[in-house]
């Protein structure tokens, strides 16, 4: 669920502004708080929405088929008047 390029990606930049100082424990618990407040976010891994996206497309499409089908079905049936109440009168 969590991107491990992009935490590794913001741990880089962490490290390069604090390697002058003594904060090597200051990037770890940033690490850890930042690991647990992506994994809060209930995020989907880009293989994850990838797939979705594909599934969704396939839908997308078998979809447009069947109303195509329908369409064409509908303009072969033979057209039926609908019946009318009788209005009482005489």
């Amino acid at each position: 669920m969590i991107n491990p390029r992009m935490l590794d990606e913001m741990s880089a930049r962490v490290s390069s502004l604090l390697a002058a100082s003594p904060a090597g424990e200051v990037e770890k618990n940033l690490r850890v708080v930042l690991s647990g407040l992506f994994a809060k976010l209930d995020l989907v891994t880009r293989e994850e929405f990838d797939v979705q996206r594909e599934v969704l497309s396939r839908a997308r499409a078998k979809l447009v088929v069947l109303e195509a089908r329908l369409a064409e079905l509908e303009a072969r049936a033979p057209t039926v008047k609908p019946i009318q109440a009788d209005s009482g009168q005489k």
